[in-house]
């Protein structure tokens, strides 16, 4: 006759299993957020924003304080070079 509780022993290596997972994963992206919480919903003015942050002080959620942006501000574009049309 089997024991009723034999199941909780796979159960609780299973559910372990779960948020040993769940909590790298959220420890991972604090970490690559600069140790600040994950970003949702993000919009196009925020993602500009970001990448304007990143481009300035190399971080997507650094930002800087100085009044005069950097001198590589300046030559450092988000355009991206298009293939020029042969007519």
């Amino acid at each position: 006759m089997p024991v009723p509780f034999e199941s909780l022993l796979p159960f609780a290596i299973i559910s372990g299993m779960f948020a040993i997972t769940a909590t790298g994963l959220n420890v991972t992206r604090y970490f690559s957020n600069d140790r600040k919480p994950t970003r949702y919903g993000l919009d196009t003015w925020e993602k500009q924003m970001m990448e304007r942050d990143r481009r300035l002080t190399g971080s997507l959620r650094g930002q800087s304080d100085q009044p005069i942006a950097p001198l590589a501000f300046s030559t450092n574009s988000i355009w991206y070079l298009e293939k020029k049309r042969s007519h």
